[in-house]
C-alpha cells in the first residue's frame, strides 16, 4: 500500500520519428524558439547601449546586473512576464516599455528560491506604465503563495505620467502593490528591500513595508521630489537631502541600513537571506537522489509536429520531464483521453495530468473511436478524482494543456457533461496545493478552464512557442460568425458573386485576427500567461517549479507517501 511503483515511460526518438519528420519538426520549432529569442532580447536591453552607459555613468549597475549579482554564482535567473506589453505604444513616448519597465524573475539566493522584483533602470528610469502594477502584484502572489521571499530592487521614478489614468486608479491598479506588501508581511512572507535610486511616491512607498530595507547612499525614498515641493529650488535642496539615507536611516525610521552602493547593497541583501530558514526540498525527498530524465529533454524540439493538426504521444512528453524518464500512471483503463499519475521531478514527488491526442476507444461501443484532445466524461471525472486526492496529500500539479475542448452534442448533454465540467472546475477553484500549468499546443474553450488555466490560479502558467489560446480556431471562429451565411456544409449559401466575395473577404479577416490573437506573444503582453518558454527548457522549468511548492515548510498539508489518499484510489479503482 505504501509504495508507489515508478515504471519507465518513453522511447528513443529514432524509434517515434524518421528523418524527415524529425527535420521538419525542428525546422518549425527553431524559426518560433529564434524569434522568441529575439524578442526576448529586446526586452533583456532595455532601451539599449545608451540608456546602460546613462546608468553606469552615475556609478550604478543595471537592474540586469545586479540581479545577476544577486543570484547564486552560476545559477539560473528564470525571468517571467518578460512579454508584457510587447508591441504596445504609449503616448508620450516615442519609445515602447520593454517588460513593462520591470524584472520579475525567480533566482536562488545561498540556495533557497526567491522572487524578485526590480525596477529596470534602462527603461525611463524605472517608471511605472500600463500593466506595470499588475506585473508587479503577479510576482508578489507568486512569492505569497509558495512562501518564497521577495526581493525588490527598487529604482522608480514613479508612474509614467501620460498614461496615469491606465495605472493609477483601477482596482490593481499601483496602490495594489502595497496592499499586497501588506498580506505578505501580514502571512510571514519575507520581504527585503534594497533602494538604489529614485523612488519617487509609489516607488517610495514599495519597500516601507519590508522587514528589511537598505539604502545606497545615492538613493531617496519621497512622497513628492524636490521639483514638486514649492520653495526647494529657492533653498537649492535636491530629492537626497528631502529623503536620501541621512533622512531615512539616520532620523525618520522608515530604512534600516545604509551602504556606499549597489554592490554592498547587493551582498547586504544576500546575507539577510542567509539568515531565513533553509529549503524542505531536501526533507521531502525522503532520501532520494534527484536524477536527470533517461531522455533528453532538448528532444522535445522534435516531438512537436509542426502541423498543429497532427499527434504526438504524451506520454513521451513525459518523459522527457521526469526523473530518470519513470512515471506511475494512475487509472489508465478509464478516461483513456488525459493520463494522470505521479512522477518525481528534482527528487520531488508532483501529479502530472495531462491531454492525450491519440484516438481512443469509446468505453461503450466497442470498435469505435473518439478522437483525443478533448474531454469526455470518464476523463473530466478521472482528472476531478486524481486532482482532488493530490490535494488531499499535498502533491503539486502540473497540467499539461492540449485541448481542444469538451464533448459536444446529445451525448455529450445526456451525459451531464456541464455537471462533471463543474465538479473539476470547482475541485481546480479550491485545492489548496499549488498547481502550475503548461499550455503545450492548444488551449482552448472551456476546456482551458478545466485543466486548470489562468483564470484558476496556478501559482504559474507558462506557454511554448507553439500554444494557441482562445475560444476556437480562426476558422471555427469565422464559421461560428458567419453562419447565418452559410449552407449545412459551411459553404457559402449565395449566388450572388458581389455577396459571396464580401462574405469570403469577411471570413478571411475573422480568421486572420483571430489567428493574430492566438499567438503565445500576445497572450504573454496582454499578461494571459506568465512567459512563453522554449519547449526545450520546460524540464528547467519544472525542476523550479517542484522545488519551489516544497521549500517552504508548515503552511499547508504535505503528507507522509504512506498515507497518501491516492493509494485509497487506486485500491477502490482497480484496473479490469
Amino acid at each position: 500500500m505504501a509504495r508507489t511503483p515508478l515504471e519507465p515511460v518513453g522511447d528513443a526518438l529514432d524509434a517515434l520519428l524518421g528523418d524527415d519528420a524529425r527535420a521538419k519538426n525542428l525546422q518549425h520549432l527553431g524559426a518560433l524558439d529564434a524569434a522568441l529569442a529575439e524578442k526576448l532580447k529586446v526586452v533583456h536591453d532595455g532601451w539599449g547601449a545608451e540608456y546602460v552607459e546613462r546608468v553606469h555613468e552615475k556609478g550604478k549597475l543595471t537592474t540586469n546586473e545586479r540581479i545577476e549579482r544577486l543570484a547564486d554564482p552560476g545559477t539560473r535567473v528564470f525571468p517571467f512576464g518578460s512579454l508584457v506589453n510587447w508591441g504596445r505604444s504609449f503616448a508620450g513616448s516615442k519609445r515602447q516599455a520593454p517588460g513593462a519597465g520591470v524584472v520579475t524573475a525567480f533566482i536562488t539566493v545561498h540556495g533557497r528560491w526567491c522572487v524578485v522584483i526590480a525596477n529596470d533602470n534602462t527603461v525611463a528610469s524605472g517608471s511605472w506604465w500600463p500593466l506595470t502594477p499588475e506585473k508587479i502584484q503577479r510576482a508578489q502572489e507568486i512569492g505569497r503563495r509558495l512562501r518564497l521571499p521577495v526581493l525588490y530592487l527598487v529604482d522608480c521614478s514613479g508612474l509614467f505620467l501620460p498614461e496615469q489614468a491606465h495605472s493609477f486608479p483601477g482596482k490593481r491598479g499601483a496602490g495594489h502593490i502595497f496592499k499586497q506588501n501588506a498580506l505578505l508581511s501580514d502571512e510571514g512572507v519575507p520581504q527585503i528591500a534594497g533602494v538604489f535610486g529614485d523612488c519617487i511616491a509609489g516607488g517610495g512607498y514599495m519597500p516601507i513595508i519590508s522587514d528589511r530595507v537598505i539604502m545606497t547612499e545615492g538613493a531617496y525614498m519621497v512622497i513628492a521630489g524636490a521639483a514638486l515641493i514649492k520653495g526647494a529650488k529657492a533653498l537649492a535642496l535636491t530629492s537626497l537631502d528631502i529623503g536620501g539615507p541621512e533622512v531615512h536611516v539616520g532620523r525618520s525610521g522608515c530604512a534600516d541600513e545604509r551602504v556606499p552602493d549597489d554592490a554592498t547593497c547587493i551582498l547586504r541583501i544576500r546575507e539577510e537571506v542567509a539568515r531565513l530558514p533553509t529549503s524542505g526540498a531536501e526533507f521531502y525527498r525522503h532520501g532520494v537522489e534527484p536524477e536527470p530524465p533517461k531522455f533528453e529533454p532538448a528532444e522535445l524540439s522534435a516531438l512537436f509536429p509542426a502541423d498543429h493538426r497532427h499527434t504526438y504521444d504524451i506520454r513521451q512528453v513525459i518523459a522527457r520531464v521526469t526523473d530518470g524518464s519513470l512515471f506511475h500512471e494512475v487509472m489508465p483503463h478509464i478516461g483513456p483521453e488525459v493520463v494522470v499519475g505521479l512522477a518525481r521531478i528534482k527528487g520531488l514527488w508532483v501529479g502530472i495530468l495531462a491531454n492525450n491526442q491519440a484516438l481512443t476507444e469509446h468505453p461503450d461501443r466497442p470498435g469505435e473511436r473518439r478522437a483525443g484532445g478533448i474531454l469526455y466524461r470518464e476523463g473530466i471525472a478521472k482528472l476531478a478524482t486524481f486532482a482532488r486526492a493530490c490535494d488531499a496529500d499535498g502533491v503539486p500539479m502540473i497540467w499539461l494543456q492540449d485541448i481542444a475542448g469538451f464533448d459536444i452534442g446529445l451525448e455529450a448533454e445526456v451525459q451531464g457533461l456541464l455537471g462533471y465540467g463543474s465538479s473539476l472546475i470547482y475541485g481546480n477553484s479550491t485545492h489548496k496545493t499549488p498547481m502550475v500549468t503548461i499550455l503545450l499546443r492548444k488551449a482552448s474553450g472551456a476546456g482551458y478552464y478545466a485543466m486548470a488555466g489562468h483564470p484558476y490560479d496556478p501559482v504559474l502558467q507558462l506557454s511554448t512557442p507553439l500554444t494557441r489560446l482562445a475560444v476556437m480556431e480562426g476558422r471555427t471562429l469565422a464559421i461560428a460568425a458567419f453562419n447565418s451565411k452559410l449552407d449545412d456544409n459551411f459553404e457559402i449559401a449565395t449566388q450572388d458573386p458581389d455577396e459571396r466575395k464580401k462574405i469570403e473577404e469577411g471570413m478571411r479577416v475573422t480568421a486572420a485576427r483571430i489567428e493574430q490573437d492566438m499567438d503565445p506573444v500576445a497572450a504573454a503582453s496582454r499578461m494571459d500567461t506568465d512567459e512563453v518558454v522554449p519547449v526545450s527548457e520546460l524540464r528547467a522549468w519544472c525542476e523550479l517549479a517542484a522545488e519551489a511548492c516544497y521549500q517552504a515548510t508548515g503552511y499547508r498539508r504535505v503528507k507522509n507517501p504512506r498515507i497518501w489518499s491516492l493509494h485509497d484510489l487506486e485500491v477502490l479503482c482497480p484496473e479490469r
